[in-house]
Parts: structure tokens; C-alpha cells; sequence
């Protein structure tokens, strides 16, 4: 026979043995589905061995034991809901909205945010009472004792003796100081009034800039609250997908932990070998592990979002929700505009350039003239009550005063203008600062429209494989209990259906966390996370 005849012949063999073996082989899919509501329902022929009845199997199989290590994660998670028992809360259960909205009512950050701004209002109205006079009054006491020199005369006798005896006209009067002792009260009451009439524009640059300071100040209100909303957001999203995993390793211990049942049952009977039910135990005890970790993460994002809304760390509040789908129709250069206008972070970068513009001129101020008025008035006395009851000539009883002082820095080695040139260079740091954040809102929007879009392209095709994943899981349970399929089968199906349900809850998780993103960076506050 030549070597094309011999592939003609095998070409004719397989083209028949797939025409017979297609029928038979959906013949068989059929039956095994139709055996899915009852998986231990079969027949004597296909379950049993000789001598053991389906009954018999089937009560074998429940007789088996859950293993010892199930038990104690069973007994985990019941002293776990004792230890934190689900409160009855006066306001109800707290959905994403709701938790939004108290983290924004209580978290420290809000209160602080808010302190920020009544500090710069009062900043604010310290430099607009710079322009008003400043008055200064001051009362003092002083005491003065000491001699002094008082002139007065003396009778010279010596001329006064000649005079008489000679008949002379000598003087017999002599001038002479004499040194007396002195004391003095003196009590002094002044008012000094004084109005800054021209500092070289540092007073008008000074409130501009406290104004401006408190436009930022509400604007870094807002970025606290859109970040706030943020890590609210994304924590109660975590803890939906956490609460998904712990169902999801549920059902997947549960499959396991009957499939090990089957197959000790199975082995039992001398229907399957012992290695079949290892590898359902070991199986089994990794699920068991990762129900463990599920649960943990759980009560660790619970703790995560109680903080955020300043409640406590212990208490298992009543978060209600679940991780859902809405398309997101907001084209990119819509999301791009509404950054570019709302973000507050862009605000707050405006006002640093404007706040450092003023900065410069104060720095500059220097450079011109400083005019102002004076007015004073000094009253003295002897007394407290300023009264003057010694009439003393050095002390002038009241006086007033008035004038206008100008003073001009004309030289001091360039500190003024190297002041104010650095004071420039800020602010041209500061704006690239602003072009370059501009750069990077453009650069997170587009990233969190791109990872919206991923996503959503996931969620689709997570949802086909899950359905793809559980029928071929109860397609390979079926066919192993009708002994056409073997125990390997059975847990790479569970494995299948396990993770494209994880996949389906992350790509659920990302899709909303890609939504709270692109919302606060585009400076809304979306309180309910809804699309559009």
C-alpha cells in the first residue's frame, strides 16, 4: 500500500469515527447536566461497584466527616460574631452616600480644614486694621530728690565795723549761692496717635495677600473633602470586594468540602484511589486558608472605613451595598475641560502665584518713601490727678503736638533689591509649578478614563467566563460521579469557577475605584458614586 493510499485511509477512519463520536459525546454532556440537580443521583451500573446499592453510596457519603481544620475556621468566624456583633444603630444602616456624608460631617480633617479657613479670615482683617491709626498711651511716675545751688546775700561785717568807725561807704552786702536740698513729684500722662499715610504700597500688598490666603484656604477646603471622599470611597469599595471574596471562598469551600466527601466515599467503596482524596483535602485546606484571609480583610477594612468616619475601630457597623455596573458616558475632553475648571489643587496653584506677586511688592516696598502723621498730647503734674500744686517752672502742666514725618531708605548695599528680585524668582518658580501640575491633571484624568474603559471591557468578559467556568464545573462534578471523568477534572473546574469570580469582583472593584478617581480629579464631588 503506497503512503497516499495509507492517508487516505486514515483520513476516511477518523472522518467516520468523528461522525459517530460527536452524537455520543453531546449525548453524554446531556445526560450529566441533566444529573446536575441531584448530583448523587445515579445509576447502580455507573456509581456503584457490584454489591453496593446507590443508597448505600449516597448515605456513605454524608456519614463522612468534615475535616478538623473546616470545623476550627468554622468556629473562627462564630467567635468572630460574638466578639463583634452587629450594632442596631440609631441611624440605620450606612450605605456609600451615607458614609460619604458622615466622614465629611466628623473626620478631624474636615475640622481642621475648617480652622484654616476662620484663622486666615481673622489674618485677613488684622492687615485691613493696619490701615488704620495706631494710638499709644502711656501714664508714669517719676521722683526726683538732690541739692541745688539757690542765690542770696550775706552781711560783710568787716565793711559794716569800717563804715561805722571811719565814716566809710563800703558795701556791706556780699552775693553767695547756697546748696539746699530738692525733691520733686513728677507724674506724666501721654497719647500718641499715629496714621501711616503712604509705605510704599506694602500695607495694600500685605491684605491683598491675607485675602487671597483666605480664597485659598476655602479652596484647599474643597480638595480636603474631595480627598476625603476618596479614601471613604475607595475604603468601602474594598470592603464590598472583601465581603464578595468571603462569599466567593465560601462557595468555593463548600464545593470542595463536597467533592471530598464524594471521593473519601468514593475510595471508601473502592471506587476511586486514596490519591483522589488527598488531592481533595489539600484542595480543600488551601480554600480554607483563603476564606481565613477573606474574613480577615474584611474586619480590617471595616476598621479602615470607622476611622475615616470617626467612629470605633471595634464596632462592626451596618456598611450596606454591593458592587454594581453603570456605564460611564463623559468623553475625555469633557472630563478634561471640567478638571482644568474645577480642580481645587489648580485654584490653590493660581493663588500661590498671585499670593508670591504680592510678595514681591512688599519686598519692593522699601524702595519708596514711608509717610505718616503724628499726633501727640503730654499732660504733667505733681499730683496723680496731673495738677501742678508746687507752680514749678520746669514742668510745662499740658501740651499737644502735630506733624508729618517722611523717611527714605536712599542707600543700604542692594538688600532691598536682592530681596525683591529672589521674591521674583518665586513667583516664576511658582508658575512653572502651576504648568506643571496642569501637565499632570491632564495626565491622571486621561489615566482614570483609560483604566474606566479597561474595566468596564473586563466586566464583560469576567461575566462570560463565570458562566463559561460554572456550567464546565457542573459538567465535570456530573461526569465524575458518572465515573467518565476523574477527580483532577473536578477541581481544576472549581479552580476555573473560583477565579473567574474573583476576576468578575476585581474588575467590579476596579471600575468603581476608577470612578471615584476620575471624579476627584476632576474636582466633583460625587457623594453616591453615580455615573454621569
Amino acid at each position: 500500500m503506497s503512503s497516499s493510499t495509507r492517508k487516505t485511509a486514515v483520513a476516511v477512519l477518523a472522518l467516520t469515527l468523528f461522525v459517530f463520536a460527536v452524537p455520543l459525546t453531546g449525548m453524554a454532556q446531556d445526560n450529566a447536566t441533566g444529573r446536575i440537580t441531584d448530583r448523587y443521583t445515579q445509576k447502580a451500573d455507573d456509581t456503584a461497584p457490584a454489591g453496593v446499592s446507590p443508597k448505600a453510596l449516597e448515605q456513605k457519603i454524608e456519614s463522612v466527616p468534615t475535616p478538623a481544620f473546616v470545623q476550627q475556621g468554622e468556629e473562627y468566624q462564630k467567635e468572630l460574631d460574638k466578639e463583634f456583633p452587629v450594632p442596631a444603630a440609631s441611624g440605620g444602616p450606612l450605605d456609600l452616600e451615607k458614609s460619604v456624608l458622615r466622614g465629611l460631617a466628623a473626620n478631624p480633617q474636615m475640622q481642621s480644614a475648617r480652622a484654616q479657613i476662620l484663622g486666615a479670615e481673622e489674618g485677613r482683617r488684622q492687615a485691613l486694621a493696619n490701615f488704620g491709626p495706631v494710638g499709644t498711651v502711656s501714664y508714669g511716675y517719676q521722683r526726683t530728690d538732690g541739692n541745688v545751688w539757690v542765690p542770696t546775700t550775706q552781711t560783710n561785717i568787716g565793711n559794716s565795723i569800717a563804715n561805722k568807725t571811719y565814716g566809710t561807704s563800703l558795701g556791706t552786702s556780699e552775693a553767695m549761692n547756697q546748696n539746699r536740698s530738692y525733691w520733686q513729684n513728677l507724674y506724666t500722662l501721654q497719647l500718641n496717635v499715629t496714621q501711616p499715610l503712604f509705605t510704599g504700597f506694602k500695607l495694600l500688598s500685605s491684605y491683598q495677600k491675607t485675602a487671597l490666603a483666605k480664597e485659598q484656604a476655602e479652596a484647599q477646603l474643597t480638595n480636603t473633602e474631595l480627598t476625603l471622599i476618596k479614601a471613604v470611597q475607595r475604603a468601602f469599595l474594598a470592603l464590598l470586594k472583601a465581603r464578595s471574596d468571603v462569599k466567593s471562598n465560601q462557595d468555593s469551600v463548600a464545593r470542595l468540602q463536597s467533592q471530598y466527601k464524594v471521593t473519601q466515599a468514593f475510595y471508601d467503596v473502592g471506587l476511586k484511589p486514596r490519591l483522589d482524596v488527598l488531592q481533595a483535602e489539600a484542595e480543600l485546606a488551601t480554600a480554607e486558608q483563603n476564606l481565613l484571609k477573606a474574613q480577615n480583610s474584611v474586619l480590617t477594612q471595616t476598621a479602615q472605613l470607622n476611622s475615616l468616619l470617626n467612629l470605633p475601630l471595634s464596632q462592626d457597623t451596618a456598611y450596606v451595598g454591593e458592587l454594581s455596573y453603570e456605564p460611564f458616558t463623559m468623553t475625555i475632553e469633557k472630563c478634561l475641560d471640567t478638571a482644568y475648571t474645577t480642580r481645587p489643587d489648580l485654584y490653590i496653584g493660581v493663588k500661590s502665584v498671585q499670593i508670591a506677586e504680592k510678595d514681591a511688592k512688599v519686598a519692593a516696598s522699601p524702595l519708596y518713601p514711608q509717610v505718616q502723621a503724628q499726633f501727640g498730647y503730654a499732660r504733667k503734674g505733681d499730683t496723680p490727678g496731673m495738677d501742678n500744686k508746687r507752680k514749678s517752672s520746669s514742668v510745662t502742666p499740658e501740651a499737644t503736638t502735630v506733624g508729618v514725618t517722611a523717611n527714605w531708605q536712599i542707600w543700604d548695599w542692594g538688600s532691598t533689591y536682592f530681596g525683591y528680585s529672589q521674591a521674583r524668582d518665586t513667583v516664576k518658580k511658582l508658575q512653572a509649578d502651576l504648568a506643571k501640575m496642569r501637565l499632570d491633571v491632564g495626565y491622571e484624568v486621561k489615566t482614570y478614563h483609560l483604566n474606566i474603559q479597561d474595566a468596564a471591557k473586563r466586566i464583560s468578559v469576567a461575566r462570560t467566563g463565570l458562566e463559561a467556568a460554572q456550567e464546565g464545573y457542573r459538567m465535570a462534578v456530573a461526569r465524575y460521579q458518572a465515573q467518565v471523568g476523574t477527580n483532577t477534572d473536578v477541581l481544576d473546574a472549581q479552580s476555573r469557577v473560583s477565579s473567574a469570580e474573583f476576576n468578575l469582583t476585581q474588575a467590579l472593584s476596579d471600575y468603581q475605584s476608577a470612578l471615584a478617581d476620575i471624579y476627584v480629579a476632576m474636582g466633583i464631588k460625587n457623594t453616591a458614586l453615580i455615573p454621569n
